[in-house]
């Protein structure tokens, strides 16, 4: 449970480590692809990018249910031009951009699958470029940009989004308590903007 206070950026965390548990012992295929070398300068980024997705779905939003099926997602680890045609191709928007995610609407909408079948919830696509500029510039670590990353893209796939205040807020407190379950500072800590901290 969160519970955001009057000043709107401090979080009260309950049972994170519980909800986590929860979800440990559902069958969960996690592929990672890395098409662009440049990430291997992230140690451990594919238990990172595994752990931090994990983490996300054992907070899935109330209303949000898989059942008993197991659940399948993929991570790309991508560069600036993989990005950038995805966003010009999808959106419309011509330039790379940190993290794109793919939610597989039509295997959502179904609810959940026949006994026996995975249910597969799309793909979160990231930038190396992009992710690492933010990280400098943001004084974060890039491992824990990623982090955060994987746990926003997941959140999309499960229908979380940004586009409106409240949406927002509810958003950044969700990955805030995400983040700390696993050991990474607030991503909108104070000197960051939420509108730069704000992705995908």
């Amino acid at each position: 449970m969160i519970r955001r206070e009057r000043n709107g950026r401090a979080t009260r965390h309950r049972d994170l480590a519980e909800m986590t548990a929860r979800l440990l012992d559902r069958r969960m295929t996690i592929d990672i692809a890395e098409p662009c070398p440049a990430w291997r300068v992230v140690r451990g980024r594919r238990a990172l990018c595994a752990e931090a997705a994990r983490a996300a779905l054992a907070a899935a939003p109330p209303g949000w249910n898989a059942g008993s099926a197991a659940v399948e997602l993929s991570i790309v680890l991508g560069d600036d031009a993989l990005l950038r045609r995805l966003n010009r191709q999808w959106r419309g928007q011509d330039k790379a951009t940190n993290v794109l995610s793919f939610p597989a609407q039509d295997a959502l909408a179904a609810g959940a699958p026949p006994a026996g079948m995975p249910l597969p919830l799309g793909d979160v696509v990231l930038a190396f470029g992009t992710v690492e500029g933010e990280a400098a510039a943001q004084g974060k670590t890039l491992a824990d940009h990623l982090a955060h990353l994987v746990v926003h893209g997941v959140l999309h796939l499960l229908g979380l989004d940004h586009a409106q205040e409240a949406e927002a807020e509810r958003m950044e407190a969700l990955e805030t308590a995400v983040l700390a379950g696993i050991g990474i500072a607030d991503p909108y800590r104070d000197g960051i903007p939420a509108a730069e901290a704000r992705h995908g």
